[in-house]
């Protein structure tokens, strides 16, 4: 065990180009479905926090239901949709980055909807009144109770860069693990650990912590330093 870790170091210590590649797929295509999914996610949980509509209900239990999906089944669906006797096989993005950001966008957006959507609900409550007597737009209100809880908000896009980097079922499904093509740091490990090179799973691994760890720490400062500014 002592020795698997002295060689996971010397990976990351030499920088070695396979580990490199594998980190850069996986933040290339974790990164672009967070973004996906925040610029989706949080103008969902925004409408749905604060308009009364019918079928409101219905459609935060849907979301709430997408949270707890198996992400195979959604990459089962992915899968489906990009082959080629699929509606959208003519773009040939199955197999590729774009397929699994595909996957991954679907995976953090309801995720962040849901999250967003009771932060924000708890704003809107306090700032109703307010709102309303200023008669602004829909858009206008959205934008800015979304300003409002901009840094409690941070919490809901730090569980959707969770939820894509961390993924495994849905990218092997729809990227199919191709070396240096598809092949990210979840699924690199899963794989490495069944063939038996434990050092390189484990660099791959301490990447991952790493990022996940970094990821938070700068959330933390975030909020730490909108507390001293604005009390």
């Amino acid at each position: 065990m002592l020795s698997t870790f002295q060689e996971a170091i010397a990976l990351l210590t030499h920088l070695d180009g396979g580990v490199m590649g594998i980190v850069m797929v996986s933040l290339q295509v974790s990164l672009s479905a967070l973004f996906f999914g925040t610029v989706l996610g949080l103008p969902i949980g925004a409408l749905l926090a604060t308009e009364e509509f019918k079928g409101k209900k219905t459609t935060i239990i849907a979301l709430n239901t997408l949270m707890g999906v198996p992400t195979v089944i959604i990459g089962v669906l992915v899968y489906l949709m990009l082959s080629r006797s699929g509606p959208l096989g003519a773009w040939g993005w199955l197999f590729t980055p774009k397929g699994m950001i595909v996957a991954q966008t679907l995976l953090t957006t309801p995720l962040i909807a849901a999250l967003s959507r009771q932060i924000l609900e708890d704003s809107w409550r306090i700032h109703r009144d307010s709102f309303l007597s200023l008669r602004l737009p829909p858009l206008s209100r959205l934008k800015w109770l979304i300003w409002d809880c901009r840094f409690s908000l941070t919490i809901a896009v730090l569980a959707g860069l969770a939820r894509a980097i961390s993924e495994v079922g849905a990218v092997m499904i729809v990227g199919g693990n191709i070396d240096r093509s598809t092949r990210t740091m979840t699924t690199a490990i899963a794989l490495e650990t069944s063939k038996g090179d434990l050092p390189l799973a484990l660099a791959l691994g301490i990447v991952l912590l790493g990022i996940v760890l970094l990821a938070n720490l700068f959330i933390f400062v975030v909020r730490q330093v909108a507390e001293k500014r604005y009390g």
